[in-house]
């Protein structure tokens, strides 16, 4: 069954420029001023990392921007992203006592402001302590990877992070569109990380390029793996080798690139005019739905086999889809692809009005993603558990069943958000300051 809720949908060209422009300085102060800095703030309950939210509010409602950001630095190394990527409804918003009169806080407009404003004007400088605690190696760049580096390099360790890809930022430059997260603010997050004293290694595949082994070998004291879920899960119904079946995590990643000047606009694999299906609607379905339309595709449809309550996407990022002109297909379940001459025409579907066929030139596979065992088939003494994410110890935090290994975010637990990759970080790095710390006063000893 297809439910058309575009039809209050104006015609506008739709662009990768940001969709939220943020506050202005007189308009975050004037938020700020109506936060209540309760006593037992809720709102910091319900953020993942513990950020000290009422302390940041309060110093920005006086016009303390610089304040604001060191009390944020204090638990996030990405505030720019999270303020706008994480799922505040549901955590710090979602708690704010303000709430039951439909009046909370912004408070990721605030974060996202504060960081803006502090890149823009380089208000802080955060001191580069001396690196003499030792040295860690951090796999992958996305929020984990980060929190990590960012977190040891504080602490006085010296971290080198590699990256598989040509520059750094992971899941954030490279599965997130334009619209939602502009790929200079991922890449101001990462330049101050750097400047904490991170060394960025890009183009190196690990497990290819070199192995864990390797490092150790060259002085490692731990290693960090956060490369979360590279990998895919497939559809394999009847048709899946027809020519216009693709991830909706590759379609998003040529849609990077081709905006970047990276890829030819042929190597996209949506066409102007195109009839598109989602398969899934999880927050990724919802990016590459929203992308495709971008790109100039005549019609986009997502299909779940479930109902609208049941959806896994953040209720914005639904409602963002429905405004731009995406349909859903509630309760229904794909049969198999059906085709012609090699080429997708369309998919068959069972729902409660019965089986039928979806005309479309592309389909985009949106069912979630599995981590990719690279790492772990070219290391020996790291266990996975039978759907392949990485077995951790709780102590000490976020070990792996071989000494001196540490995994954390997506690639040990099913797909997160954002901040709660950064969450899993932040207690990673801590177990990580205890082992080498422990690992260098037994050498002593």
């Amino acid at each position: 069954m297809i439910i058309d809720k575009s039809s209050n949908f104006n015609e506008k060209e739709l662009n990768f420029d940001e969709i939220d422009q943020g506050f202005t300085t007189k308009e975050a102060i004037a938020e700020a001023r109506r936060c209540l800095n309760c006593s037992k703030p809720q709102c910091r309950t319900g953020c993942p990392i513990d950020n000290n939210i009422p302390a940041f509010i309060q110093a920005l409602s006086k016009g303390n921007i610089g304040e604001a950001r060191e009390i944020i630095a204090e638990r996030s190394n990405l505030p720019a992203v999270c303020g706008r990527v994480c799922p505040h409804e549901k955590q710090c918003e979602g708690h704010c006592i303000l709430n039951k009169k439909q009046q909370g806080i912004k408070i990721g407009k605030l974060e996202r402001f504060i960081a803006d404003f502090d890149a823009e004007m380089d208000l802080s400088k955060e001191k580069m302590p001396a690196k003499t605690k030792g040295k860690v190696a951090v796999i992958g760049s996305g929020p984990a990877g980060l929190t990590v580096a960012g977190d040891l390099a504080k602490e006085g360790f010296n971290v080198v992070v590699y990256e598989a890809e040509s520059e750094p930022g992971g899941v954030l430059l490279y599965g997130i569109p334009e619209y939602r997260l502009p790929k200079e603010v991922v890449r101001q997050e990462t330049e101050r990380i750097a400047s904490l004293g991170v060394t960025f290694i890009t183009n190196c595949l690990v497990g290819e390029s070199i192995t864990l082994d390797q490092m150790f070998a060259q002085g490692f004291d731990a290693v960090f793996i956060g490369t979360g879920t590279a990998l895919a899960k497939d559809l394999t119904l009847p048709g899946r080798e027809l020519h216009g079946i693709v991830q909706a995590t590759y379609f998003l990643r040529t849609v990077t690139l081709y905006n970047q000047g990276n890829l030819d606009r042929k190597e996209v694999p949506v066409n102007e005019g195109d009839k598109v299906l989602l398969i899934g609607a999880g927050n990724v379905a919802m990016d590459a739905a929203r992308t495709a339309l971008r790109l100039g595709a005549s019609e986009v449809t997502v299909v779940y086999r479930r109902q609208e309550s049941e959806i896994p996407a953040l209720r914005a990022e639904y409602e963002g889809a429905v405004a731009e002109g995406v349909k859903f297909s509630w309760q229904t379940s794909p049969l198999a692809f059906v085709g012609e001459g090699g080429v997708l025409t369309g998919l068959e579907v069972a729902s409660p009005a019965g089986k039928t066929v979806l005309k479309a030139d592309k389909i985009l596979l949106a069912i979630g993603s599995r981590p990719a065992a690279r790492i772990v088939s070219t290391t020996t003494g790291i266990e996975v558990n039978p759907a392949g994410y990485v077995i951790t110890k709780e102590r000490p935090y976020g070990m792996t069943t071989r000494k001196g290994v540490f995994a954390g975010g997506d690639v040990v637990h099913q797909p997160a958000t954002v901040v709660l990759a950064m969450k899993e970080a932040k207690l990673v790095a801590k177990g990580i300051a205890a082992y080498v710390e422990a690992k260098k006063l037994l050498e002593e000893c």
